[in-house]
């Protein structure tokens, strides 16, 4: 009887949260979702060097669009990126057939997400070539976030970092570059350089 209870409880539980709205996810490993180029995507790195899964990319920086003509200049440069779920998401919770962006958000202000962007290459300086690295942190603003001559600044007025994208702000640039004389942080935020300081909001 105890056992039977228990069984019944469980479903009921089961029912319940289905009721409320919790959605059936679509993975991966589905194999069903695409692209935004319509391919199918699949575990592991991809032949761009997407990995959904993992929530990274290593790649070119060009092909991580798709070797677009407008990134032929940029051929050249090295690029990794990482990325949080509200970012880019392995799953299709709201039923689109792709991945979701900052899902339960009606844009990623608020939903915390993040990439970070690693790029780098080589430079000749003085007949030789040197190697020159760049790194960057870029998060999604707070809902009360207000922004004023190109920069995102917290309730109480504190700089988050300069806009880009819209709803975001870089928060921290550490660039090392032998040919202009650049070794360390270019900028770092007021407000606090961390990837989690503005988790969603609503959780």
């Amino acid at each position: 009887m105890k056992k039977l209870l228990t069984i019944v409880l469980a479903l009921a539980l089961i029912v319940g949260l289905s009721n409320l709205g919790f959605a059936e996810c679509t993975t991966i490993q589905d194999g069903t979702l695409l692209t935004t180029d319509e391919r199918i995507i699949t575990t592991g790195y991809d032949e761009w060097g997407y990995n959904y899964q993992a929530h990274m990319f290593n790649g070119g920086y060009c092909e991580a669009y798709r070797n677009a003509t407008w990134c032929e200049s940029y051929a050249d440069i090295d690029l990794i990126m990482k990325w949080d779920d509200a970012w880019l998401s392995n799953k299709d919770c709201d039923g689109d057939g792709l991945l979701d962006r900052h899902y339960g958000y009606a844009s990623p202000i608020g939903s915390g997400a993040w990439l970070t962007n690693h790029q780098s290459g080589k430079v000749e300086v003085n007949g030789k070539l040197r190697k020159w690295t760049y790194f960057c942190k870029i998060v999604a603003v707070p809902s009360d976030a207000t922004k004023s001559d190109g920069y995102w600044y917290t309730v109480d007025g504190i700089e988050i970092g300069p806009v880009i994208w819209g709803a975001y702000a870089i928060t921290q640039q550490v660039s090392n570059d032998p040919s202009n004389g650049e070794h360390g942080i270019r900028y770092k935020s007021p407000a606090g350089p961390g990837l989690g300081i503005y988790g969603a909001e609503g959780e």
